[in-house]
């Protein structure tokens, strides 16, 4: 669907993922169109399912969630009922922030956010060891952010 959008597009959803805020006639001048075409435009892309919604962005570190960790999950059974049994209960954990099913060495990677390590082992032991069929883990504990975003280029 990407290879579809022209470069007016890439340039709103670029606007649109800094700032979903951002009134139209400011997004309109800095994309070079004029107003009701860019509303079309953005009505356009929210139907095609482009754009999924819009939310606010929390700052984890002004939360006091500055310990990440990201986890390796390795589960004793991956037949179709038990993936969809963990996916329902890790879905119910609010520190984790993200989670992939991995095809290689374990079967789930997981970035999740606390406030310290403390936290994490309280986590680790109350939520994460008893999801359904977890085997085992590993964790990787980040000691900075490089790079966090969520954009698009208006040139890919």
């Amino acid at each position: 669907m990407t290879d579809e959008l022209d470069i007016a597009n890439r340039k709103i959803l670029a606007e649109l993922v800094a700032n979903a805020r951002i009134p139209i006639s400011e997004l309109a001048r800095k994309v070079g169109l004029s107003k009701t075409p860019v509303a079309a435009r953005i009505r356009q892309m929210e139907e095609m399912g482009l754009i999924t919604g819009y939310r606010a962005i929390l700052s984890p570190l002004k939360l006091g969630l500055t310990h990440v960790t990201y986890m390796e999950i390795r589960l004793s059974d991956t037949r179709q009922r038990a993936l969809e049994q963990f996916n329902a209960a890790i879905r119910l954990i609010p520190e984790v922030e993200e989670c992939y099913m991995i095809a290689g060495g374990f079967d789930y990677l997981v970035k999740l956010r606390s406030r310290d390590m403390a936290d994490f082992r309280r986590i680790m032991g109350e939520k994460i060891s008893t999801l359904p069929h977890v085997s085992g883990t590993s964790s990787y504990v980040s000691m900075e952010a490089v790079i966090e975003q969520n954009w698009l280029s208006p040139e890919e």
